[in-house]
């Protein structure tokens, strides 16, 4: 018997969309070199390693957020303990609108995600950093 899915992929991005900030490309742009933003890159590693990231991004995957975010967790990291405006973004701004209402549930704040994700980022030509591999 297959299973029925009664909250599926667009209605749970629909509730996310309706309680988290977007942030504007061109408000992005502005603030990705500020020492108040961290940007939060929620793609797999592949995927920065073929396409890069938005400069000073910080790369946490999707699956590891809330384990790095609660500083309870063994897998605590730092850079979500700090007094700054967090603002996810990842492919096409799926994945970001999920993790901004989680990180936003745990109560880190302020949280954005970025509106239209990497993908926005690039067709606007804005900066990117190729990733660089661990030799």
């Amino acid at each position: 018997m297959a299973q029925t899915i009664s909250k599926g992929i667009k209605k749970l991005l629909k509730q996310a969309n309706s309680v988290i900030n977007a942030m504007s490309i061109e408000d992005a742009a502005e603030r990705f070199n500020s020492s108040d933003y961290v940007f939060v890159d929620l793609r797999d590693i592949r995927e920065i390693q073929r396409s890069g990231k938005i400069p000073g991004a910080f790369s946490c995957p999707r699956g590891m957020l809330e384990f790095w975010i609660d500083p309870e967790s063994p897998y605590h990291k730092a850079v979500f303990n700090q007094d700054k405006t967090y603002v996810f973004y990842c492919a096409s701004a799926w994945r970001s609108a999920l993790s901004a209402q989680t990180a936003q549930n745990m109560g880190l704040s302020p949280v954005f995600h970025l509106d239209g994700g990497f993908d926005a980022w690039s067709k606007a030509e804005l900066p990117v950093e190729e990733h660089n591999k661990k030799p």
